[in-house]
């Protein structure tokens, strides 16, 4: 079938993709169970799995891994002989922050400006949409012409790794030819785009103790060493002046030669303030992409609105250090948590409890798949061609995949274009990109099968 034909099919499939894109962000499905309910989490798992009954997909499983999540498995049955492609997406998404910041309500899909609006649209259970709208295509077309293996995830926003060690357990169920991570996307809506790096992450919670309680700070500051003034001390020696990641003993990644990111784009695409500069050295893309980064995401200490005047016996932080390609984050973690022990002052006594870690993943990209997705990305946006960019954020699963199969080709697409906002408030996703996405990844399974 011609890509002009599967554009057509895909087009028309929009109206029922809105609908189940609608059901599915209606789910709460925040894997942090101490906030929102597990049942909803285990909701949108069965949803899921009915869906891809309905498909056709069979050998249907809903996994319960290791950390306590459920993932959701099928597979859809080819020709004889033909490759096999793991398809995935993950259903579970980021709490939504303030809801009342949100313009509409933040688990109910609305259509604002052209983008359909929730938390979950482009990440990730766009994604899996996305796919969906892509098989229906090829049956439209006289069938998938692989074997599909699906799996959408149920903790990946967690960082818990339930998934890595489930795969880790059974290594022959998401075994494939060749991998589809739908969990990234386009460097700008309309320019195809393949993610091939992707920085690691750890999350170290840094506790620090001074004293048995709190004391008054009338009575007792200027002498009594304050816990939460000497957490602030350890966490500003984490960067330099110029705002880059100092971590003693930590390398400073490498030079980033794929796609630039021109500096005004990316003050517009952060929406960073006039007159406030960007922070750390070298290129956007090396600071993004192929630098390690430090950011302090949580802090436990009195709010202003009822603050007492007592000098502090403990604080706590939550650190979030993304890891480059070529770095292994279990010694990024070593490194981080020597790092501050040594910057406590006054003695503190600091202590640590990691809550996530995931290693970086750099694709290989000379192969048969990467030359498939190139002719189909270039079909699916006519007059573009696929670019090669990296990703800050972290899967942890694509490193774990890569470790489990190494002869595997993995591509990162998805629909989380700078203007989707994913992990922020008013998250969206444009369903332009939806449709060409979901042609791209049709016309990639055709050529893929075609060798």
């Amino acid at each position: 079938m011609p890509p002009n034909s599967i554009a057509e099919t895909v087009a028309s499939l929009m109206p029922r993709a809105k609908e189940e894109l609608t059901e599915l962000v209606a789910f709460r499905s925040v894997a942090e169970f101490t906030t929102f309910p597990r049942s909803e989490s285990e909701a949108a798992a069965t949803w899921v799995a009915t869906t891809l009954r309905n498909e056709g997909f069979r050998d249907i499983a809903v996994l319960d891994t290791p950390d306590g999540t459920q993932s959701v498995y099928g597979f859809l049955p080819g020709p004889q002989d033909a490759p096999t492609v793991l398809l995935y997406a993950h259903y579970d998404v980021q709490p939504p922050l303030d809801e009342a910041a949100w313009t509409t309500p933040p688990f109910e899909l609305t259509e604002r400006d052209g983008r359909w609006y929730g938390r979950g649209t482009a990440d990730c259970k766009g994604g899996f949409i996305m796919h969906l709208l892509a098989l229906r295509a090829l049956r439209a077309a006289g069938g998938v012409p692989v074997n599909v293996k699906m799996i959408v995830e149920g903790s990946e926003e967690q960082g818990t790794g339930g998934l890595e060690r489930y795969a880790e357990q059974h290594p022959e169920l998401l075994r494939a030819d060749t991998m589809v991570i739908g969990d990234a996307g386009n460097f700008r809506a309309g320019l195809p785009t393949v993610t091939v790096s992707l920085r690691g992450m750890t999350l170290l919670r840094v506790r620090v103790d001074t004293l048995e309680g709190n004391l008054h700070s009338g009575q007792f500051g200027g002498a009594a060493p304050d816990a939460l003034a000497a957490l602030v001390r350890i966490l500003d020696s984490l960067r330099a002046d110029d705002g880059s990641t100092t971590v003693d003993g930590l390398v400073d990644g490498v030079a980033w030669e794929g796609l630039q990111y021109p500096e005004e784009d990316f003050r517009r695409d952060a929406k960073v303030l006039d007159g406030v500069a960007l922070i750390g050295s070298g290129t956007v893309a090396e600071r993004i992409w192929s630098r390690p980064a430090v950011t302090v995401i949580g802090i436990d200490c009195p709010p202003v609105v009822g603050a007492t005047p007592s000098v502090q016996a403990s604080a706590r932080a939550l650190v979030s250090l993304r890891v480059p390609p070529g770095l292994d984050s279990t010694e990024a973690t070593k490194l981080l948590a020597a790092h501050c022990e040594a910057h406590a002052p006054w003695g503190a006594r600091v202590h640590f409890e990691q809550t996530g870690q995931g290693q970086p993943f750099g694709a290989h990209t000379t192969s048969p798949a990467y030359a498939a997705m190139a002719r189909a990305m270039s079909e699916a946006y006519p007059g573009q061609e696929m670019q090669y960019a990296g990703q800050g954020g972290s899967i942890p699963l694509c490193n774990t995949l890569a470790q489990l199969y190494p002869e595997t080709d993995i591509l990162l697409i998805g629909l989380s274009e700078p203007e989707a906002r994913i992990h922020a408030v008013d998250e969206s996703v444009s369903p332009q990109e939806l449709e060409s996405m979901a042609v791209t990844v049709a016309l990639f399974l055709q050529h893929y099968a075609q060798g």
